[in-house]
């Protein structure tokens, strides 16, 4: 699929899984076409139905012969750019080391923050590309990436300027999140309160002056930070007009998830301790709970999402692969739909609608990608399987046939 645009091509003899949720289930065309213009889907439908129009002039068919396409996959919660890696505090872990033992004992983040501070951009940039690249050879056509390894003005720049470089070294969609509020830094001596008002007042109007950030996102937890103080970092974020999401009740329940919603949060993720209220409160503002599998996996809990209150409420359900150094060291979308289903419940529908349509949701960009509709992106995953259960089933195996990223192959 070459790049022009007003290059035209029709994928014929296709089984499409549209994701669109005016159909249901999962929009399923079994004999269908796809005809992208440019970077956009033209038409989409049974290819029965295909206008005669669409095939005139100067354009490329293919037939797929059966072969199943789905939108683009996204992975919506990922902290991919950072340096070094946490393996002895697997070792620590698997010695019986909890998660809070190792971050108060100055593991954890910090230490992720003490590599990547020692990191040169292009040392960043070098040690990313290749996690990046596994998500791409699964078919991720979008990808969230946050700071929050930095903590101080510098670094939060350094770590969201190379969050950028990857969309431009590779045909990919980068949605860079601001986390400066992710742990507290060494330097400020156990003062979360001073910590949280450099953000406040230095970090976050630098970074949006910039534009290095699409969205704010903070971690409220006991070994992070308060409710209050989170809302004070979120108060500023509505000020200088970035939507918001949250690290909510991973370990404990302080609320999160309501303060997400008070605050029209994009997500709320994690959500392993979040009350009824909390997702009574987010089907309200319509935000979308990402749950993390593969943290919940590598840290060995046993607090489970609340998945059927999720269910109950009515609100959506995104997955993603938090990829990260520490808790979740994961680059593989198709495996975190596999602990998804089998460690959370989740139908193949939700783990299908969740690196997809949901994901979309949860990154506030519903109306560009996440479906196969006309109008929006031409970002496609097509795929050698009998059936989309398949994708959900298979465990380290691969059956991506082509990657399309805006019409492009």
């Amino acid at each position: 699929m070459e790049h022009s645009p007003n290059a035209t091509h029709c994928l014929r003899n296709a089984r499409l899984a549209t994701l669109d949720p005016a159909l249901p289930d999962l929009g399923v065309v079994e004999r269908g076409a796809i005809v992208t213009r440019g970077d956009r889907i033209a038409w989409v439908g049974a290819e029965s139905d295909l206008p005669a129009g669409f095939l005139a002039g100067d354009v490329t068919v293919t037939d797929l012969d059966g072969r199943w396409v789905l939108p683009g996959l996204i992975d919506c919660h990922t902290h991919l750019v950072h340096a070094g890696n946490r393996s002895r505090e697997f070792e620590l872990r698997l010695a019986g080391a909890t998660y809070e033992e190792i971050s108060r004992a100055g593991g954890g983040i910090v230490s992720s923050v003490k590599a990547l501070r020692a990191a040169s951009e292009e040392t960043l940039l070098a040690e990313t590309l290749p996690r990046l690249d596994a998500l791409l050879a699964e078919g991720v056509t979008t990808v969230e990436v946050k700071s929050g390894y930095g903590l101080d003005l510098e670094n939060e720049r350094k770590s969201l300027r190379v969050a950028r470089q990857l969309g431009e070294a590779r045909r990919v969609r980068v949605q860079t999140t601001f986390l400066g509020a992710h742990a507290l830094p060494p330097e400020a001596r156990g003062d979360k309160d001073a910590y949280i008002g450099l953000i406040v007042n230095e970090m976050l109007p630098a970074i949006a002056r910039e534009g290095l950030a699409d969205a704010v996102d903070a971690f409220c937890e006991g070994i992070a930070f308060s409710p209050e103080q989170v809302a004070r970092v979120f108060n500023r974020a509505r000020e200088l007009s970035l939507p918001v999401k949250l690290h909510a009740d991973q370990l404990s329940d302080l609320g999160g998830a309501r303060l997400a919603a008070e605050f029209g949060g994009l997500s709320a993720d994690h959500i392993e301790y979040a009350n009824e209220d909390g997702i009574a409160a987010m089907a309200a503002s319509g935000t979308v709970a990402v749950l993390l599998p593969g943290a919940f996996y590598f840290l060995r809990e046993h607090r489970k999402p609340p998945v059927d209150a999720c269910r109950h409420h009515g609100v959506p359900i995104a997955i993603a692969t938090d990829a990260n150094p520490g808790t979740s060291p994961l680059t593989s979308i198709l495996l975190t739909m596999n602990f998804a289903a089998t460690l959370f419940g989740l139908t193949v529908d939700e783990c299908l609608g969740g690196v997809t349509r949901e994901a979309s949701r949860a990154l506030g960009m519903l109306d560009e990608i996440g479906t196969l509709e006309a109008g929006k992106r031409a970002d496609l995953s097509i795929w050698e399987i009998e059936r989309p259960a398949d994708l959900v089933y298979r465990m380290g195996f691969n059956p991506l046939w082509k990657r399309v990223f805006g019409g492009i192959e």
